[in-house]
């Protein structure tokens, strides 16, 4: 994976992000309401929420249902189309765009918040990344990016796919223990992305196989 994003973001196309979506919808719903209620805890009801990379549309979907305004945008053109029949499907209203965070289609202090979860360990750029999301953020507005810690132990990875069952189990435990991890950050990695950019005040905090990154503009 860091390999191959060296030269470009890395995305799901095609039947791959079909079955992604078949596969994972059920397994991911708790998570993506955890993410919600972090969001939910920093911005009230009607607060303008952009998601990056949000893939099918889970964490956008959920915020909408809770009263935010939610526009999302992705590299892949089919999670696109994906996400907007899952949002059609759940009757709740997310403007999913596609686009790149390294040149997001948004004026400067556009959104309350911005959260992205799982990719951020895909973009080229990470620095670039941080300066946009920073960008299109308004004064005073946050930024949440959760995603794999790279030194996430074989402990914290078996217990975070224990509630799972069969195939999916070990295929899941298998992405993480090889690719997924190799592929994300430690937590001083992303200090040091963040020092790079134009955020001056952050908190990192670990949580299970995760890191969770907070972002004050």
């Amino acid at each position: 994976m860091r390999n191959i994003r060296k030269k470009k973001d890395i995305g799901i196309y095609g039947f791959v992000a079909k079955e992604y979506d078949r596969n994972s919808r059920k397994s991911r719903l708790p998570e993506m309401q955890s993410y919600a209620n972090e969001v939910e805890y920093y911005v009230g009801k009607g607060a303008n929420v952009l998601e990056v990379a949000p893939g099918p549309g889970y964490l956008s979907i959920e915020l909408a249902k809770r009263g935010f305004h939610v526009t999302a945008v992705d590299i892949s053109p089919d999670f696109v189309e994906i996400a907007k029949r899952n949002a059609s499907e759940a009757a709740v209203s997310v403007n999913f765009l596609e686009g790149n965070v390294s040149n997001l289609p948004f004026q400067d202090c556009q959104f309350d918040f911005v959260v992205c979860s799982a990719a951020f360990k895909n973009f080229k750029d990470p620095v670039k990344a941080l300066c946009e999301i920073h960008r299109v953020l308004k004064q005073k507005g946050k930024a949440l990016i959760i995603d794999m810690n790279h030194e996430a132990t074989n402990e914290d990875i078996n217990e975070e796919v224990s509630n799972m069952k069969g195939f999916d189990r070990l295929f899941v435990k298998f992405s993480f223990k090889t690719f997924l991890k190799k592929g994300a950050y430690t937590k001083e990695e992303f200090a040091e992305f963040i020092k790079q950019s134009p955020f001056k005040n952050y908190h990192i905090r670990n949580e299970g196989i995760s890191l969770y990154v907070y972002l004050d503009k």
